[in-house]
Protein backbone atom coordinates (compact mmCIF):
# COMPACT_ATOMS: atom_id res chain seq x y z
CA UNK A 1 0.00 0.00 0.00
CA UNK A 2 1.44 3.38 -1.03
CA UNK A 3 0.93 6.29 1.37
CA UNK A 4 0.67 9.77 -0.14
CA UNK A 5 0.44 12.95 1.94
CA UNK A 6 -1.40 15.88 0.35
CA UNK A 7 -1.68 19.34 1.88
CA UNK A 8 -4.67 21.60 1.32
CA UNK A 9 -7.25 18.85 0.78
CA UNK A 10 -10.23 20.80 2.13
CA UNK A 11 -11.34 22.07 -1.27
CA UNK A 12 -10.35 22.78 -4.85
CA UNK A 13 -7.41 21.01 -6.44
CA UNK A 14 -6.38 19.32 -3.19
CA UNK A 15 -9.76 17.66 -2.79
CA UNK A 16 -9.73 16.59 -6.45
CA UNK A 17 -6.25 15.14 -6.01
CA UNK A 18 -7.24 13.08 -2.99
CA UNK A 19 -10.32 11.74 -4.75
CA UNK A 20 -8.34 10.83 -7.87
CA UNK A 21 -5.52 9.08 -6.00
CA UNK A 22 -8.03 7.08 -3.98
CA UNK A 23 -9.24 5.55 -7.24
CA UNK A 24 -5.97 3.62 -7.15
CA UNK A 25 -6.65 0.52 -5.03
CA UNK A 26 -3.15 0.43 -3.59
CA UNK A 27 -3.01 4.06 -2.43
CA UNK A 28 -3.82 5.48 0.99
CA UNK A 29 -4.06 9.26 1.41
CA UNK A 30 -3.28 11.41 4.41
CA UNK A 31 -4.78 14.83 3.81
CA UNK A 32 -4.24 18.05 5.74
CA UNK A 33 -6.60 21.00 5.79
CA UNK A 34 -7.14 24.19 7.75
CA UNK A 35 -10.46 24.96 6.05
CA UNK A 36 -12.40 21.82 6.87
CA UNK A 37 -12.86 18.42 5.28
CA UNK A 38 -13.68 17.84 1.60
CA UNK A 39 -17.22 16.96 0.54
CA UNK A 40 -16.44 13.24 0.36
CA UNK A 41 -15.03 10.52 2.59
CA UNK A 42 -13.22 7.27 1.96
CA UNK A 43 -11.97 4.35 4.02
CA UNK A 44 -8.42 5.01 2.77
CA UNK A 45 -8.52 8.75 3.44
CA UNK A 46 -7.40 10.14 6.79
CA UNK A 47 -8.02 13.85 7.20
CA UNK A 48 -5.96 15.82 9.72
CA UNK A 49 -6.76 19.34 10.88
CA UNK A 50 -3.28 20.72 10.44
CA UNK A 51 -2.21 24.19 9.33
CA UNK A 52 1.17 23.43 7.78
CA UNK A 53 1.82 27.15 7.35
CA UNK A 54 1.36 28.11 11.00
CA UNK A 55 4.39 29.88 12.44
CA UNK A 56 4.87 27.09 14.98
CA UNK A 57 3.32 24.30 12.93
CA UNK A 58 3.14 20.98 14.77
CA UNK A 59 3.50 17.94 12.54
CA UNK A 60 3.21 15.40 15.36
CA UNK A 61 -0.30 14.38 14.29
CA UNK A 62 1.02 13.39 10.86
CA UNK A 63 3.86 11.44 12.46
CA UNK A 64 1.42 9.72 14.83
CA UNK A 65 -0.82 8.77 11.91
CA UNK A 66 2.16 7.29 10.05
CA UNK A 67 3.44 5.35 13.04
CA UNK A 68 6.11 2.98 11.76
CA UNK A 69 5.04 3.51 8.14
CA UNK A 70 6.95 5.60 5.64
CA UNK A 71 5.69 7.91 2.94
CA UNK A 72 5.78 7.10 -0.75
CA UNK A 73 4.97 10.65 -1.76
CA UNK A 74 4.18 14.18 -0.65
CA UNK A 75 2.20 16.67 -2.71
CA UNK A 76 2.68 20.19 -1.39
CA UNK A 77 -0.56 21.63 -2.72
CA UNK A 78 -1.73 24.07 -0.02
CA UNK A 79 -1.45 27.63 -1.31
CA UNK A 80 -2.83 31.13 -1.07
CA UNK A 81 -3.42 33.39 -4.09
CA UNK A 82 -3.89 37.12 -3.58
CA UNK A 83 -4.47 39.72 -6.28
CA UNK A 84 -2.96 42.86 -4.78
CA UNK A 85 -1.16 45.74 -6.47
CA UNK A 86 2.54 45.79 -5.59
CA UNK A 87 2.37 49.10 -3.77
CA UNK A 88 -0.59 47.99 -1.66
CA UNK A 89 0.97 44.98 0.08
CA UNK A 90 1.17 45.27 3.84
CA UNK A 91 3.63 43.21 5.84
CA UNK A 92 1.00 40.89 7.28
CA UNK A 93 -0.40 39.94 3.85
CA UNK A 94 3.06 39.52 2.32
CA UNK A 95 4.24 37.30 5.17
CA UNK A 96 1.05 35.23 5.02
CA UNK A 97 1.58 34.44 1.33
CA UNK A 98 5.16 33.32 1.86
CA UNK A 99 4.25 31.33 4.99
CA UNK A 100 1.70 29.27 3.08
CA UNK A 101 3.41 28.97 -0.29
CA UNK A 102 7.05 28.57 0.77
CA UNK A 103 7.79 28.36 4.49
CA UNK A 104 5.07 25.77 5.11
CA UNK A 105 6.35 23.28 2.51
CA UNK A 106 9.93 23.98 3.64
CA UNK A 107 9.21 23.13 7.29
CA UNK A 108 6.93 20.20 6.41
CA UNK A 109 9.68 18.58 4.35
CA UNK A 110 12.22 19.24 7.09
CA UNK A 111 9.97 17.50 9.61
CA UNK A 112 9.04 14.52 7.45
CA UNK A 113 12.29 13.90 5.55
CA UNK A 114 13.07 10.88 7.72
CA UNK A 115 9.68 9.40 6.80
CA UNK A 116 10.33 9.43 3.06
CA UNK A 117 11.30 5.97 1.88
CA UNK A 118 13.85 5.34 -0.88
CA UNK A 119 12.10 5.71 -4.22
CA UNK A 120 9.58 8.23 -2.90
CA UNK A 121 8.48 11.33 -4.79
CA UNK A 122 7.92 14.87 -3.56
CA UNK A 123 5.78 17.00 -5.88
CA UNK A 124 5.68 20.70 -5.15
CA UNK A 125 2.77 22.49 -6.81
CA UNK A 126 4.21 25.63 -8.31
CA UNK A 127 2.79 28.11 -10.79
CA UNK A 128 3.47 29.46 -14.25
CA UNK A 129 3.64 32.79 -12.45
CA UNK A 130 6.83 31.55 -10.78
CA UNK A 131 8.27 30.03 -13.96
CA UNK A 132 11.18 32.02 -15.36
CA UNK A 133 10.39 33.66 -18.69
CA UNK A 134 6.63 33.15 -18.45
CA UNK A 135 4.05 35.88 -18.88
CA UNK A 136 3.50 37.78 -15.63
CA UNK A 137 0.33 39.49 -14.42
CA UNK A 138 -0.26 42.63 -12.33
CA UNK A 139 -1.32 41.94 -8.76
CA UNK A 140 0.54 38.63 -8.43
CA UNK A 141 4.03 39.78 -7.45
CA UNK A 142 4.05 38.12 -4.02
CA UNK A 143 2.30 34.95 -5.21
CA UNK A 144 4.61 34.55 -8.20
CA UNK A 145 7.75 35.28 -6.15
CA UNK A 146 6.77 32.70 -3.52
CA UNK A 147 6.07 30.06 -6.16
CA UNK A 148 9.34 30.85 -7.91
CA UNK A 149 11.16 30.25 -4.63
CA UNK A 150 9.32 26.94 -4.19
CA UNK A 151 10.53 25.87 -7.63
CA UNK A 152 14.15 26.60 -6.73
CA UNK A 153 13.72 24.78 -3.42
CA UNK A 154 12.63 21.75 -5.43
CA UNK A 155 15.85 21.82 -7.45
CA UNK A 156 17.94 22.15 -4.29
CA UNK A 157 16.26 19.26 -2.48
CA UNK A 158 16.56 16.99 -5.52
CA UNK A 159 20.32 17.43 -5.29
CA UNK A 160 20.45 17.20 -1.50
CA UNK A 161 18.39 14.01 -1.34
CA UNK A 162 19.59 12.20 -4.46
CA UNK A 163 21.82 9.80 -2.52
CA UNK A 164 18.77 8.80 -0.44
CA UNK A 165 16.90 8.03 -3.71
CA UNK A 166 14.21 10.64 -3.00
CA UNK A 167 13.01 12.47 -6.10
CA UNK A 168 11.74 16.05 -5.96
CA UNK A 169 10.01 17.90 -8.79
CA UNK A 170 7.91 21.04 -9.19
CA UNK A 171 4.87 21.33 -11.46
CA UNK A 172 4.36 24.94 -12.58
CA UNK A 173 0.61 24.96 -13.16
CA UNK A 174 -1.34 27.28 -15.36
CA UNK A 175 -4.70 28.52 -14.12
CA UNK A 176 -7.26 26.01 -12.87
CA UNK A 177 -10.92 26.70 -12.06
CA UNK A 178 -10.82 26.56 -8.27
CA UNK A 179 -12.44 28.55 -5.49
CA UNK A 180 -9.06 30.18 -4.82
CA UNK A 181 -8.80 31.44 -8.40
CA UNK A 182 -12.39 32.71 -8.37
CA UNK A 183 -11.75 34.68 -5.18
CA UNK A 184 -8.68 36.37 -6.68
CA UNK A 185 -10.10 36.87 -10.19
CA UNK A 186 -13.92 37.07 -10.06
CA UNK A 187 -15.52 36.26 -13.40
CA UNK A 188 -12.44 34.66 -14.96
CA UNK A 189 -12.80 31.12 -16.33
CA UNK A 190 -9.64 29.00 -16.56
CA UNK A 191 -9.17 26.45 -19.36
CA UNK A 192 -8.94 23.46 -17.00
CA UNK A 193 -11.07 22.17 -14.13
CA UNK A 194 -9.62 20.62 -10.95
CA UNK A 195 -10.50 17.04 -11.94
CA UNK A 196 -8.58 17.23 -15.22
CA UNK A 197 -5.52 18.72 -13.53
CA UNK A 198 -5.76 16.25 -10.64
CA UNK A 199 -5.70 13.37 -13.10
CA UNK A 200 -2.39 14.59 -14.52
CA UNK A 201 -0.80 15.39 -11.14
CA UNK A 202 -1.79 12.06 -9.58
CA UNK A 203 -0.22 10.13 -12.45
CA UNK A 204 2.89 12.28 -12.23
CA UNK A 205 3.13 11.70 -8.48
CA UNK A 206 2.96 7.93 -8.90
CA UNK A 207 5.10 7.58 -12.02
CA UNK A 208 6.93 10.82 -12.84
CA UNK A 209 9.89 10.18 -10.53
CA UNK A 210 10.92 7.33 -12.82
CA UNK A 211 11.74 9.93 -15.48
CA UNK A 212 12.33 13.28 -13.73
CA UNK A 213 14.26 14.66 -10.78
CA UNK A 214 14.93 18.26 -9.86
CA UNK A 215 12.79 19.53 -12.71
CA UNK A 216 10.49 22.56 -12.91
CA UNK A 217 7.86 21.45 -15.42
CA UNK A 218 5.37 23.90 -16.95
CA UNK A 219 1.84 22.47 -17.06
CA UNK A 220 -0.14 24.95 -19.09
CA UNK A 221 -2.10 25.02 -22.34
CA UNK A 222 -1.09 28.65 -22.96
CA UNK A 223 2.18 30.01 -24.31
CA UNK A 224 4.52 31.14 -21.48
Amino acid sequence: MKIILITGVGRGLGAALAKRLLEEPEVRVIGTSRSGNPDFSHTRLRMLNCDVAAENADFSEILDELGENQLDGIINNAAVLKNTAFGKYENQELESIFRVNLFGPFRLLQSLAHKLKPGSHVVNIGSMGGFQGSMKFPGLSAYSASKGALAILSECLAEEWKDADIRVNCLALGSVNTEMLAEAFPGYTAPLNPDRMADFISKFCLEGHQFFNGKIIPVSVSVP
